[in-house]
């Protein structure tokens, strides 16, 4: 029997996966195990996507849920859970569970531990645990990486990569690609240099780490101002996960907005490797190529979100590409052995560039960008084009599936330069949202082709923006949330919904599947 989970709610059935015990090997075929879910967005090629299609479009309407538990966290979830042996695993700001899949009862539950002072957003623990060989790896707000075990929540090692007096914290979900666990930061508004960890998962030694802001000496630091130190707090934070290729041995990591916002610190220079997806060795952390989707972010719209691996035709050539619906507004579809342009489409209305010109991979800025650095308070269409949850790929339909915003992001330079304080934001401008109104068009739900920017169909959501991921299946469904609270299945040839389902709390994770 099959079954789609989503955090507070799990639709049918029990799992079928004998063993404790997760391989390199297990993790390599997640997204061809359906008796499991072991990886954020079912698998490291991060599609969001399952072939199962026992529930389809014509039994759909016969889905009811059959259980429901409190995570005990009164600020909200975000990320979604892992499935192994019978058992889901579910993290929150508060807790770590792990839950009977049959009946929904909890096997054990571990507290989360926070420093002293520690900054709390419990909300936003986003991607979910990961596991691996017998242990549960997660990570805290407070900057702390650790390991529990499987079977009884005991913790078994704790690691703190950063402090959060210099304004770090950790909202991320770390992953585990050839044998080596790998974690991210947040605080890219606060005086941070951006970095990613390696860590070896049986004994949390630290085994490299590689920031994402080049210092003296090394390759992009001459997009940095000379003789300065804006490097050592420019962001380009890491609080997403990554996407994995096992035959070229590459993670594939987006990178966040560069910081300041007001470009004048930074020299109006690109600040590599802010907005950009690095493509790293996982034993070394070494740099094999880059992709910058937005040099010299001003506005917020970093490359943080997840690069979706495929194999699609182009121009009569099958290519391993990746693609990523950017907060920019562009989808871009990028050539994941060499970091090469292929194709750059707006997936919503955008007024801050024109396009992005194929033969220099950058975007053409509109005069936004004059009106910006002249003091003016500028709209910035889109203030995101996604709200930071992962996007789905049918590969038998060669289609991307998302959830959209459609709000700008009001924006000004701030009249005098911001003095400058250790750990406390350091963006530069003003911003905000604009005041809307019951009935406005606030986002869609798009069905768009990469290669060409050609949208299938388009729902649009009133009054509500979607914060919900999106889950295609082989049954011909979509899976999603809305802010609401309905949990729905809508149709993947048309957008058309055929069921949904009440859950009483807004839907702002990404739905799994599993037999």
């Amino acid at each position: 029997m099959k079954k789609t989970a989503a955090l507070l709610a799990v639709l049918q059935g029990v799992s079928s996966s004998p063993g404790l015990a997760q391989t390199d090997e297990d993790l390599i075929n997640d997204a061809q195990t359906p008796g499991a879910v072991l990886i954020h967005s079912m698998g490291y090629d991060r599609k969001s996507y399952s072939p199962l299609e026992e529930i389809n479009k014509s039994n759909i309407h016969r889905l009811v849920p059959i259980w429901s538990t409190s995570l005990m966290n009164q600020s909200g979830e975000l990320a979604a859970p892992a499935i192994h042996d019978g058992v889901l695993y579910a993290i929150n700001g508060s807790w770590t569970f792990a839950i009977d899949l049959e009946t929904g009862r909890q096997i054990w539950r571990t507290p989360v531990v926070l420093e002293e002072g520690a900054r709390r957003r419990s909300s936003f623990n986003r991607g979910g645990p990961v596991i691996y060989e017998g242990r549960l790896f997660r990570v805290t707000v407070d900057n702390h990486v650790l390991a529990l075990d499987m079977e009884t929540g005991e913790e078994l090692w704790n690691q703190k990569f950063a402090d959060g007096a210099e304004g770090y914290y950790a909202t991320g979900a770390p992953m585990v690609a050839n044998g080596v666990l790998i974690s991210g930061m947040s605080g890219g508004e606060s005086t941070t240099r951006g970095f990613l960890d390696g860590w070896d998962p049986a004994t949390g030694e630290k085994l490299w780490r590689r920031y994402t802001i080049p210092g003296p000496g090394e390759p992009g630091h001459e997009t940095w101002p000379a003789d300065s130190d804006a490097y050592l707090y420019g962001g380009a934070p890491t609080w997403r996960t990554g996407s994995y290729d096992p035959e070229l041995d590459l993670v594939y990591w987006g990178t966040g907005n560069a910081e300041p916002y007001d470009p004048a610190t930074r020299g109006g220079l690109d600040s590599l490797y802010a907005s950009t997806v690095l493509a790293i060795r996982p034993k070394t952390g070494e740099i094999h190529c880059y992709y910058q989707y937005t040099p010299n972010d001003v506005y917020d719209v970093d490359g943080i979100d997840e690069q979706v691996l495929a194999e699609i035709e182009v121009d009569g050539e099958m290519r391993k590409v990746m693609i990523q619906a950017n907060k920019n507004g562009f989808l871009y579809t990028v050539d994941r052995t060499d970091c090469s342009l292929i194709a750059a489409h707006p997936y919503v209305y955008v007024n801050w560039a024109t396009h992005v010109d194929l033969e220099t991979g950058r975007p053409v800025l509109t005069d936004l960008y004059r009106d910006f650095l002249a003091g003016e308070e500028v709209y910035i269409w889109p203030s995101r084009g996604t709200n930071a949850v992962p996007i789905a790929f049918n590969p038998d339909t060669g289609l991307i599936y998302s959830t959209t915003w459609h709000v700008p992001r009001i924006q000004r330079l701030l009249p005098e330069p911001q003095e400058f304080v250790l750990g406390a934001s350091s963006t530069g401008v003003t911003n905000r949202f604009p005041q809307v109104e019951p009935g406005d068009l606030l986002g869609h739900i798009v069905a768009i082709d990469p290669l060409t920017g050609e949208k299938k169909w388009e729902i649009p959501m009133h009054d509500f923006p979607s914060s919900a991921g999106v889950l295609a299946t082989g049954g011909g469904l979509l899976f999603t949330g809305k802010i609401t609270g309905e949990f729905v299945a809508l149709d993947e040839d048309t957008g058309e919904t055929l069921w949904e389902f009440q859950t009483g709390s807004s839907v702002n994770a990404t739905a799994i599947t599993y037999t």
